[in-house]
């Protein structure tokens, strides 16, 4: 009886979407220092040795894209996504979660825009062997997939986020600080 307790808190599908989600933007937050690393690199390059490099700047855009996106879901997991707290914080606790339940619904209908358009540009890449328009020609598709696994994650945690919303809309409880 107790392992059937402890197999339905593991399997809810709410935890699960948050522990991929919180797994993932961890992962990827180590992104934000191979950009700076390349950043650094150019600026020595550039105005130490007036040796600016052909990659650096392309590089720098696609990592940092990268690391944006990847990072997304777990930002909104976090709450570090800016809110307008004042309309969203000073009401009853029904209140808050209709206004979570309102940007929810416009974030889902946002990242299904986003996802969809992003599978389009991933299978064009992919089936043409697409490249930048750089000088390195690098193939796109790393890039555009990159955006299809992140859109597409945001877009799951935004969905966990309306059903928990609605459930605390439904029997509002205080939630934990921290």
């Amino acid at each position: 009886m107790g392992h059937t307790k402890i197999i339905e808190q593991n399997m809810n599908p709410i935890k699960i979407i948050e522990a991929i989600n919180l797994a993932v933007g961890k992962l990827f937050s180590f992104f934000v220092f191979i950009g700076m690393a390349i950043v650094v690199y150019e600026v020595i390059a550039r105005y130490v040795f007036n040796a600016p490099s052909v990659w650096a700047p392309g590089y720098t855009q696609r990592v940092f894209a990268g690391y944006f996106i990847l990072i997304g879901a777990y930002t909104l997991i976090k709450g570090g996504h800016v809110r307008v707290d004042i309309l969203l914080n000073t009401r009853s606790l029904r209140w808050n979660a209709f206004a979570d339940i309102i940007n929810y619904i416009a974030l889902v209908i946002w990242t299904m825009a986003l996802t969809y358009e992003a599978w389009f540009y991933f299978q064009d890449a992919w089936m043409f062997n697409e490249l930048d328009a750089s000088a390195l020609r690098h193939p796109m598709w790393p890039v555009n997939l990159t955006l299809l696994v992140g859109s597409a994650l945001i877009l799951i945690q935004g969905l966990s986020g309306i059903f928990t919303s609605s459930l605390q809309f439904i029997k509002p409880k205080k939630q934990s600080e921290g």
